[in-house]
């Protein structure tokens, strides 16, 4: 019973955290340390839980998501032209996504050994913290996503490559990234909840695919139900962050941040976890 129990906290945690620009692989690998059988849950576990968080963007945008890609086709016939904002917004996810695509394949080996290290995590916590304070801060929040441009596109896609980083984010680096840029709060969010669907979706498939028949710390019964535990607490929480940000700022997120980077930093200084 007690692994049903631990894989629904893992689902919840998953839901909870993905969207919120606070960093859920940061998050899961911290519950590791204290759940005995979180610490690998295995990567079918992990690929199928975000799959679920994914999908829950996927059913928010749902609207949005088959408008754009509905253009995006039609603008190669002739029905659209070619400068339909939504037709453009099919491109620039195209575009944005590539990034994460070229550094994941480059980098793979130091993402699943090196950079988990709970150092590493404590320090992006912190460090990403406060340049997403200083880009609320400093950021003008004038432009729309109707304003994006195709480097823009490009740099949004690096940021959110930064998310390979456990600790970084990926909706904070995209974010932080956005306001930078000068764009609103919520073109920033929506844009990086869009932008990450292709590459959590081709990350979790390849995952899914690659970790097939492993042994897994949780079976099928336990992975499914956290799978929809993640995926209907993260329909709630987008619905919230996108609502919340539209009239506040991200201080909140940036002080948790750097709370729970210095907790993580107490802790692996007294040695009560090991990095």
């Amino acid at each position: 019973m007690h692994h049903v129990f631990e894989a629904l906290i893992l689902g919840l945690v998953q839901g909870l955290t993905e969207f919120l620009p606070i960093s859920s692989s940061a998050h899961l690998r911290i519950l590791g340390e204290f759940l005995p059988g979180a610490e690998d849950p295995g990567a079918a576990f992990t690929a199928i839980t975000q799959l679920g968080t994914e999908t829950a963007v996927v059913v928010f945008f749902w609207r949005d998501i088959v408008r754009i890609v509905s253009h995006w086709f039609w603008s190669f016939t002739g029905r659209v032209p070619r400068n339909d904002p939504d037709a453009r917004m099919g491109w620039l996810i195209i575009v944005g996504s590539v990034p994460i695509v070229v550094l994941g394949i480059l980098f793979q080996d130091e993402i699943e050994t090196t950079l988990r290290s709970l150092w590493i995590v404590a320090t992006m916590l912190v460090v990403f913290g406060i340049v997403l304070g200083l880009a609320d801060w400093a950021g003008a929040k004038r432009r729309r996503l109707d304003q994006l441009t195709v480097p823009h596109g490009l740099y949004f896609g690096l940021a959110q490559s930064l998310s390979l980083i456990p600790g970084v984010s990926r909706s904070g680096g995209t974010i932080t990234m956005g306001l930078f840029l000068g764009y609103e709060r919520a073109a920033a969010a929506r844009y990086a909840f869009l932008l990450a669907i292709p590459a959590v979706f081709g990350s979790g498939f390849y995952q899914l695919f690659k970790s097939w028949g492993e042994p897994s710390v949780y079976g099928p019964i336990e992975t499914a139900a956290a799978t929809l535990l993640a995926f209907v607490v993260a329909i709630l929480v987008i619905a919230f962050f996108m609502n919340y940000i539209s009239k506040r700022s991200f201080l909140p997120f940036v002080i948790y941040r750097i709370a729970l980077g210095g907790f993580l930093f107490v802790m692996l200084g007294t040695g009560a976890i090991q990095p």
